[in-house]
């Protein structure tokens, strides 16, 4: 998706990101060639800040191209400002990727031994009380076109770069929906990321990482 983006968007079009591991992916694996083409809100990591802020990228810049890239789960925190962007006629293109939940907070809540709990999108089972359920039927592109936005569904590359062509010429707010697999993650850091773990608690998962985060407290040290 990263490799599409660089190799087909202009070197002065703005890329929007903020919240879950896509900020940190592009991190990585972006090379902005503009100095004002890479806008990240990665401070606080503020989920729906996305489009909110592609809006205000693209209103003080209004010669340049603006993608917002968004995780589903931060949009559905602040996808009515697409109703904003419609109302006043600004072009924002949102490339949606879709992993059926909240996988960058999942992953953190399984490594902390709390097993990603809540954090996809799954009916409560009555049989077992957990939420385990049937997957659901959360439609993102059906949301986008009924807040007034063109949306395009990409389930290939290649249908993922005709979409990008295809809004590329338009004159209105497009959201293309690009599933991804929830599994596949651009790698780490190779470093510790500090993240307290209960210190009380029944499950075995969340003793054990409890153990692991003592020991790398022992390890830990300051670069300052």
């Amino acid at each position: 998706m990263i490799g599409v983006l660089q190799n087909t968007l202009a070197p002065t079009d703005v890329i929007v990101c903020a919240a879950g591991s896509l900020p940190g992916d592009l991190h990585k694996l972006w090379r902005a060639r503009d100095p004002k083409g890479y806008h990240m809100e990665y401070g606080y990591s503020c989920m729906g800040y996305e489009i909110a802020g592609g809006l205000g990228v693209k209103m003080a810049a209004p010669d340049r191209e603006v993608y917002v890239l968004v995780g589903d789960g931060s949009y559905l925190m602040m996808a009515q400002e697409i109703v904003t962007a419609v109302q006043e006629g600004i072009k924002i293109t949102i490339v949606l990727l879709d992993n059926q939940g909240f996988a960058s907070i999942g992953g953190l809540s399984e490594a902390v031994g709390s097993g990603g709990f809540g954090t996809r999108y799954r009916y409560r089972n009555a049989a077992t009380g957990e939420l385990d359920g049937d997957v659901l039927p959360v439609d993102l592109a059906a949301n986008a076109a009924s807040l007034g936005a063109r949306a395009i569904r990409a389930d290939t590359l290649a249908a993922f770069r005709d979409a990008l062509a295809t809004t590329a010429k338009d004159t209105r707010t497009s959201v293309i929906v690009v599933p991804v697999d929830r599994e596949a993650r651009v790698g780490g850091y190779d470093s510790w990321w500090d993240v307290p773990v209960a210190e009380v608690s029944t499950t075995r998962a969340v003793q054990a990482a409890r153990a692991a985060w003592e020991d790398a407290q022992q390890k830990e040290r300051d670069f300052l």
